[in-house]
This record gives structure tokens, C-alpha cells and sequence, in this order.
């Protein structure tokens, strides 16, 4: 069994910023390498702790025969991430998706290019019990430690129960897991579950609800488990939201961590930032679309600074919902705080070098 590198494990648990990473077309709907590197080298001059690869944000598609990206686009960001002579750990995670063949195939290919975890989806597995869903992800966790993944069922995941959740967490290279239900009965079935797993401190809980950020992190989660209290806190993020103004997010998760720190000051202050952050959200993920322009509303706030060359996505279907771009200059008009286009702009050229 892969065990994860003792310095990883303890960035995973004490917390930090993982993109879910894009993916970089040209107007042909070829693999735009020079864009590709670029956000990679944004992610890591913003100061996120890791980033995830092959994942929902870099469009599943990329794994189908007639683009066949899976590999190109994770080799290419390990390369910038080794180039990049980091001195502090960064996770490198991997998405990993299909059936267990598909799955164990992925898995071993993650691992021998380096990446720490893997990011198991149940996504295209609908008519699966979850007692197989189990067994996929025991075989998987032999070949690299697991990133559990809570995909809400619009953006192609499935429900998932509270009793999944607790046999998932007792497979013991399972490392964190990452809730993105959009839901707060379902983000507390996974907390509940991990806490009753017998190994809550074992496991990293990251939000992936975009429409509650702030609120996730500064949460102390108290259940009862055979009458005592365990007490869980949310530590990170893994979220297509921060994709985009990373700078910004990495500012916040300090922000946030620095409020727990010191008994809670300014969380009146955060709290109300989180609302921002909501509305920004919801221009960018268009919920009132059920998120049909979520990867396209990432894509135009990166070409908008230069980070793309366009928000073309491998499916022609994928496109900005009507009024989207419009909602986007408003988020943009009414919050300019939250964005990092100064950032971006300083270095840009370098990114594109």
C-alpha cells in the first residue's frame, strides 16, 4: 500500500488552499499548452499549499479516446510543480473516476507521476450499491492514499449516504475527503460519519461547497459518538471557486485561520465577506442554470486576465448560460476586493514565458 509523505499529511491536516484546475484550449479545442502551464504557475506563485488535476474543473472529458489529455495534462503540471523548486510541501491530488479497472489504472498512473492522493468520484456510477462503490475504493486505496469526493448530483455526482460515509472513512488510506453536496444535511452526514468512523484525526475534512466557503471553515462541528463529544473543523478547501482569484483565497484561509486563533475576532466581519464571496459564486457557478456554465464562468474570469486565451471547453455544449457574463461584471463592479487582477497583471508575462 502507497503511504502519503509525512510532510504532505501534515499540510493536508493543518489546512490550505487547493485549486481545482482548468483546463487551457485553443479556438480549436486542442490542448493549449503555454495557457495550461500558465495557470499551473499561477497556482503556485498565489501560495496555494496544492492543486487538484483531472478533476470536474479540467473537464472529464479529457480522459475520452478522441483527446486522450488525461496523461499530457497530469505530466504537464507535476513538471511545472518540480520546475517550480518549491521549498514547503504542495499536494499534488489527482482526480481519478470509472470503474474499478478504469479507476485502478488511473490511480497507478497518478502515483508513479508523483502525485500524492487521489480524488475518487463516483460520478457515471449511478446504478452502482454502494456496498461496490466500498469495494472500488478499498482496491483504489491500495495503489494511492484516497481524497473521498462528495459530488453534488448536478454537476454529474450522486447522493451518497451517512452509512457510505462511515465505512468509507474506516478504510485506512483514506487521508481527507472533500464535501461539495451544495447541502448542509448532506456536508453533516459526511462530518457525522467521520467522527463515528474511529479515526477522526486521521482524516482531513476540505469544503467544495462553493456557496459556503467562509461559514465551512470557521465551523466547530460537535457530535455525539457513543455519548462523548468529538469535535471536527473543516480545515481547507478543494473547490473550482478557487481556481480563480487564488491570491485572494489564500489571503482568506489565513484571514480565517487567524480569527480561530484568537477566540473568534473579526468573524462578524468574515462571516459577511463569505456572503461576497456566495454572490460572486453564483455568477461564476451559475446555480440558476443548475451550474450548465459553472467550467465556462471559470474560464471567463481567467481570460479576462490573461490567464486563457479563450473559455472554449472540449464539449460545445459547455458554454456561459445567457446573462452569465453580465452577472460576471456585476460580482466584478460590486466587489473588487475579491478578485486579484493586480496580482495577475505583475505577473503575467512570466506566467506565459
Amino acid at each position: 500500500m502507497h503511504q502519503l509523505d509525512s510532510l504532505i499529511e501534515k499540510q493536508l491536516q493543518e489546512g490550505t488552499v487547493i485549486p481545482a484546475h482548468p483546463l487551457a484550449l485553443t479556438e480549436r479545442r486542442k490542448l493549449d499548452e503555454r495557457h495550461q502551464r500558465a495557470l499551473t504557475r499561477y497556482y503556485l506563485a498565489s501560495g496555494a499549499g496544492g492543486m487538484a488535476v483531472g478533476v470536474h474543473s479540467t473537464q472529464f472529458e479529457i480522459r475520452d479516446k478522441k483527446y486522450d489529455l488525461f496523461k499530457p495534462v497530469l505530466e504537464m503540471a507535476m513538471e511545472e510543480v518540480k520546475a517550480a523548486e518549491l521549498d514547503k510541501p504542495f499536494i499534488k491530488v489527482a482526480g481519478i473516476v470509472g470503474n474499478t479497472q478504469q479507476a485502478l489504472e488511473e490511480a497507478a498512473l497518478a502515483r508513479d507521476l508523483g502525485y500524492d492522493l487521489g480524488l475518487l468520484s463516483a460520478g457515471g456510477l449511478g446504478d452502482w450499491s454502494e456496498k461496490d462503490l466500498i469495494a472500488r475504493a478499498e482496491k483504489v486505496a491500495e495503489e494511492i492514499p484516497l481524497f473521498g469526493f462528495y459530488l453534488q448530483p448536478s454537476a454529474g455526482g450522486r447522493l451518497l449516504s451517512y452509512d457510505f460515509w462511515k465505512d468509507f472513512a474506516q478504510i485506512p488510506n483514506v487521508k481527507a475527503i472533500k464535501m461539495a453536496p451544495f447541502n448542509r444535511y448532506q456536508t453533516l452526514d459526511v462530518v457525522r460519519a467521520v467522527c463515528a468512523s474511529g479515526r477522526p484525526d486521521e482524516i482531513a475534512l476540505y469544503t467544495g461547497n462553493d456557496d459556503n466557503i467562509v461559514a465551512d471553515l470557521l465551523t466547530d462541528y460537535t457530535v455525539l459518538v457513543n455519548g462523548q463529544k468529538v469535535t471536527k473543523r473543516i480545515v481547507g478547501g478543494l473547490l473550482g471557486h478557487w481556481a480563480v482569484w487564488t491570491s485572494q483565497a489564500v489571503s482568506l484561509l489565513k484571514e480565517v485561520k487567524r480569527c480561530l486563533e484568537n477566540e473568534g475576532e473579526g468573524i462578524s466581519e468574515l462571516l459577511s465577506l463569505g456572503v461576497q464571496i456566495t454572490d460572486a459564486n453564483a455568477a461564476i457557478f451559475d446555480p440558476k442554470n443548475q451550474f450548465k456554465g459553472c467550467i465556462s464562468g471559470i474560464h471567463e474570469v481567467l481570460r479576462r486576465q490573461g490567464l486563457l486565451s479563450g473559455i472554449w471547453c472540449l464539449s460545445e455544449e459547455e458554454q456561459l448560460s445567457p446573462g452569465q457574463r453580465e452577472e460576471i461584471d456585476r460580482i466584478y463592479a460590486d466587489y473588487p476586493w475579491l478578485h486579484d487582477d493586480a496580482f495577475v497583471r505583475k505577473n503575467l508575462n512570466r506566467f506565459l514565458t
